[in-house]
């Protein structure tokens, strides 16, 4: 006697009537997939061009990550008041001074990349990246740069009434007399004044007091007033008090002397070697910030830097300005970095 199998249908028409609406509905759900895919793609090749065009709604916060008073301040704002203007929406200069200027990148890296919040970074940030070991930040990978809005020199000043060297080779004398290291001023730990200072003392011979501050405003301050000896700060800060008499520069610290300090020389025809350092500043925006956004914040910064009236501002301060493409900027970053890391390594400067 031969069985059928529990297991499987042997009446074909009733086999039939119950696969047909299966058919059907899977033709309808892959029909119905399709379409909804193509709505998809078709909404985000629009919603790109419209954040784009859009942008700006609301005003701009551009963070200077040093106190008031500074290059970076300054810089900062000149650039932020004709920016103001081309896109329409204030441009609001917010100073989150502390930690070397990391304080203020890790705000920006931790903002939404919208175009809304961006860093007025500067080449301090490469060295910051092998002198403090527990950044919640990656230079390189947690910023969009968009352009470098200026250089400027870093110049040897001293206190004019307090200290009576008139060149760098008679400042190095007097501290090698002196019973106490004399105390320089810097931007921070792991700035450039600050691996200045330790190349300087190393060259020189002598021993060097440092002492950090949150930007160029309070240390300014205090070289006036005579509780440091001297500093090795950008121009811009330093300017007014030089040609007030209040302080006196003997070097600048770039390879070529600078145009507002032409009779200042540099360090290297002071008798010391292989000093070309400047300060370059530049924006940045949070990783993630559109391509098409990072190149509208671009081409309007650029057309600012670029115009006579910034150039104009920027002759009377010392500064040089820049007005690169986002990749030229990351590749000055990615350079920096790694000649940095090696300085502050045979230095051994570390902070943890």
């Amino acid at each position: 006697m031969k069985t059928k199998s529990p297991g499987f249908f042997t009446d074909q028409p009733l086999l039939e009537a119950i696969k047909t609406p299966l058919r059907r509905s899977a033709q309808k759900a892959v029909q119905y997939s399709a379409a909804a895919t193509a709505v998809l793609a078709a909404t985000l090749l629009i919603a790109s061009p419209a954040l784009s065009q859009e942008w700006p709604t609301k005003p701009i916060s551009l963070i200077v990550p040093f106190a008031a008073g500074g290059t970076t301040d300054v810089l900062a704002r000149a650039l932020g008041d004709q920016l103001s203007k081309s896109l329409g929406q204030p441009v609001i200069i917010e100073s989150k001074p502390g930690a070397g200027a990391t304080l203020g990148a890790d705000i920006v890296a931790r903002a939404k990349p919208d175009g809304y919040t961006l860093l007025m970074g500067a080449v301090h940030h490469t060295i910051a990246t092998s002198v403090y070991k527990n950044l919640h930040y990656d230079f390189q990978k947690s910023f969009e740069p968009v352009t470098t809005v200026a250089l400027v020199p870093n110049v040897l000043v001293i206190n004019a009434e307090k200290t009576k060297a008139t060149n760098a080779k008679e400042l190095i004398a007097l501290a090698k007399a002196s019973p106490t290291p004399f105390a320089f001023g810097s931007n921070g730990y792991g700035t450039l004044q600050h691996l200045i200072g330790t190349q300087f003392a190393q060259q020189g011979g002598i021993e060097l007091l440092h002492v950090p501050y949150k930007g160029s405003g309070p240390l300014t301050t205090d070289l006036i007033g005579g509780q440091v000896a001297m500093s090795f700060d950008t121009v811009t800060p330093v300017l007014p008090h030089i040609q007030a008499g209040k302080l006196r520069a003997l070097a600048v610290t770039t390879a070529k002397r600078s145009s507002v300090l032409p009779d200042t020389p540099t360090l290297n025809e002071s008798g010391l070697k292989d000093f070309d350092l400047g300060t370059w500043f530049g924006v940045l925006a949070p990783a993630g910030t559109p391509k098409e956004l990072v190149a509208k914040l671009n081409s309007a910064m650029v057309a600012v830097i670029k115009s006579p009236e910034f150039r104009e501002r920027m002759s009377k301060i010392g500064a040089e300005p820049i007005g690169d493409t986002p990749a030229q900027m990351a590749a000055q970053i990615d350079n920096d970095t790694k000649r940095f890391a090696k300085v502050i390594k045979d230095a051994n400067i570390t902070v943890n």
